[in-house]
């Protein structure tokens, strides 16, 4: 396989790293600016997040997320930013842009900065497929060779399943949010009459978005009332949905903060997924291991397969099926990418 990334010059790393903190910054503060109240530590999960808790007007204490606690979450913790403090974004994003960091699509990154802008992402959101793919590459310093182009904007969310979830007492309206943008963006309708999981532009192919969430029993649409949402299941969505990090999704008009899987599950997960595409889904396929390749190069070549391993492991050990479909995807990938063989990724145990 052709080498799958290069690395962004240090000035775009730089660009990169101080777009994060300040987009971090001015979404924060504008937050804060209207919620009087005060940091929270919780863990989830065996990890810890932040939280800002305030009291509402119905005087419940709400609890708005803010991230993982990493190193940037605690340092605005520690330094809560002052009020009209932090400017728009756009010469911010134009900087890291003509320095190499990948843009979204001007109309994809409407429609993130709008559900950003509607507490889609406090409220638990998370961007996945090949927008979260650009944004694991700027976050992690790297320009993807084959970050192919999508028509799709894909969203996933925790559903009802509380263990996984990244709690939020919000009550957004994500239709709402929607037809805010007057994109003319539809929600499909279901045999029953309701609003289903995917949004369509009759006119525009280039405007598809879908909202997923982990497989339920009977298979059916999730809905979620406090996000005025229904979500599709999908079989093995849930491991792309633990763990998850923060990253920066740009483009020439801004910038937004958005949750994204952890890359190596998300590496994991399109391997898993691979052999369940149709035929008819060849091209989609193959981009999955395409991407899945890249991030498992990365892991080998920064000296991180142990990351690697562990979310390889976890597939491996949550029973016969997965660990049969992950083996069909890391068998196809190694025929493309051979010299991914020897390396640590796939050890079966740990040490």
């Amino acid at each position: 396989m052709p080498a799958p990334y290069t690395e962004l010059p240090l000035a775009g790393q730089t660009a990169y790293a101080e777009l994060a903190d300040q987009t971090r910054a001015f979404e924060l503060s504008a937050t804060l600016e209207r919620l009087p109240g005060s940091f929270h530590k919780m863990r989830r999960k065996g990890s810890d997040y932040w939280y800002y808790g305030y009291r509402d007007l119905d005087q419940k204490v709400r609890m708005v997320y803010v991230g993982p606690d990493d190193a940037r979450v605690r340092n605005l913790v520690e330094k809560r930013p002052p009020r009209r403090a932090v400017k728009p974004l756009a010469a911010q994003s134009q900087a890291a842009i003509a320095h190499g960091c990948a843009a979204t699509a001007p109309k994809h990154f409407r429609i993130v900065k709008r559900l950003s802008e509607y507490g889609f992402f406090r409220a638990g959101g998370i961007l996945i497929g090949t927008h979260a793919f650009l944004a694991m590459g700027n976050m992690l310093g790297l320009h993807w060779s084959n970050a192919a182009a999508t028509l799709d904007v894909d969203f996933a969310h925790a559903g009802r399943n509380v263990s996984l979830a990244l709690p939020a007492d919000l009550k957004i309206d994500v239709h709402g949010a929607l037809e805010s943008l007057e994109m003319g963006l539809l929600p499909i309708t279901q045999f029953d009459g309701k609003s289903g999981a995917q949004s369509r532009n009759p006119s525009d192919q280039e405007l598809r978005l879908d909202f997923v969430t982990s497989a339920t029993r009977g298979g059916k649409p999730v809905v979620m009332p406090e996000l005025n949402l229904a979500l599709e299941p999908l079989k093995f969505m849930e491991f792309s949905l633990q763990g998850t990090t923060q990253a920066v999704l740009l483009a020439a008009t801004g910038a937004c903060l958005v949750n994204i899987p952890a890359p190596e599950r998300y590496a994991v997960h399109k391997l898993i997924v691979y052999g369940e595409r149709p035929p008819a889904q060849r091209t989609k396929a193959v981009k999955d291991l395409l991407q899945a390749g890249a991030l498992a190069s990365y892991f080998k070549r920064s000296g991180r397969e142990r990351e690697f391993n562990r979310a390889w492991r976890d597939a491996l050990e949550r029973g016969r099926g997965w660990r049969t479909r992950a083996v069909q995807g890391k068998n196809a990938l190694l025929r493309m990418a051979p010299e991914l063989d020897r390396a640590g990724l796939w050890r079966e145990t740990g040490r």
